[in-house]
C-alpha cells in the first residue's frame, strides 16, 4: 500500500455546503478513508477558528497537523494523492477543466442570490442570470454522459452541487430553468446517479436545506415556507 492511503484525512464540514460537498466527492471518487466533523457556521468553535485561516469550510487536516482549505485546492490534493485522473493530465485541458470549475463557483453565486432576494422581481432577474448560463453550458456539453463524457472529472464534481439545489428547490417552486436544455438535463441525471454525489450529503440534506431556505426574509423564502406549512397540514 502507497504512502498516501496510510494518511489520516479529517474533513471539518458544514451539513449543506456545496465546496464540501467537491472536497467529499473527490474523496469518495478515490476511495480513500476520512472522518467528516459537521460544524454549525453561526456558531463556530474555537478549536475551528484557530484551525482555519478564512474560517470557512471546507478545511482537510492531513495526519493531525497538515491544514489544507479552499475546496478547488482540497479537491486537487486529493485527486493527486489518490493518483486519478480527475483532472486531465494535459496543460491546456487542466486549465479548461479549472476555468469551468470557477464557473460553476459563479452559479452557486447567483443560487445564493436567488434564494437571499427580497421580492419577486429581483427573484426573476437572478433566473435570467442563471438562464444564461444554462445556456453557456448547453453550447459546452458532450451530447450525454459527464462534462468530458465517459470520464468523470473534478468538474463534475464541482456542478453535482449545483444541480443538487434545484433536485430541493424544485419541491416548492416550479423551476423551468433547465428543461429546455436537453443536454444539460443529461448531465444532470448522470451526476444525480453517481455513487459519489450521492454519498455526498446526509439522508436529511434536502429537509435541511428547505428549512434553511424557509427562514430567509426572501421570496424563494416565503415559498418554502409555505410549503412547510402544506405538508404540515397534509
Amino acid at each position: 500500500m502507497s504512502q498516501v492511503h496510510k494518511s489520516q484525512f479529517t474533513l471539518i464540514s458544514h451539513t449543506l455546503c456545496p465546496y464540501v460537498q467537491r472536497a467529499v466527492i473527490a474523496l469518495e471518487e478515490q476511495g480513500l478513508s476520512y472522518k467528516r466533523i459537521d460544524i454549525d457556521l453561526s456558531n463556530k468553535p474555537a478549536w475551528f477558528i484557530k484551525l482555519s485561516p478564512l474560517n470557512k469550510v471546507p478545511v482537510l487536516v492531513v495526519d493531525d497537523n497538515i491544514v489544507l482549505f479552499e475546496s478547488a485546492v482540497i479537491a486537487e490534493y486529493i485527486n493527486d494523492v489518490g493518483r486519478s485522473e480527475l483532472l486531465s493530465g494535459v496543460s491546456v485541458n487542466k486549465a479548461r477543466e479549472r476555468a469551468w470549475i470557477e464557473f460553476s463557483s459563479a452559479i452557486l453565486n447567483n443560487i445564493g442570490q436567488l434564494y437571499n432576494a427580497k421580492g419577486e422581481g429581483d427573484f426573476l432577474d437572478v433566473l435570467k442570470q442563471l438562464n444564461s448560463k444554462w445556456a453557456v453550458l448547453e453550447e459546452n456539453l458532450p451530447e450525454e454522459g459527464f462534462f468530458s463524457g465517459e470520464h468523470f472529472s473534478l468538474v463534475d464534481a464541482a456542478f453535482a452541487p449545483v444541480f443538487r439545489y434545484f433536485d430541493v428547490f424544485d419541491k416548492f417552486y416550479e423551476f423551468k430553468l433547465l428543461d429546455r436544455y436537453s443536454k444539460v438535463m443529461c448531465w444532470r441525471k448522470a451526476l444525480r446517479q453517481r455513487t459519489s454525489v450521492l454519498n455526498a450529503v446526509s439522508s436529511g440534506y434536502s429537509a435541511l436545506l428547505t428549512q434553511f431556505v424557509a427562514v430567509r426574509d426572501s421570496y424563494l423564502g416565503g415559498v418554502a415556507k409555505s410549503y412547510q406549512l402544506e405538508e404540515v397540514i397534509s
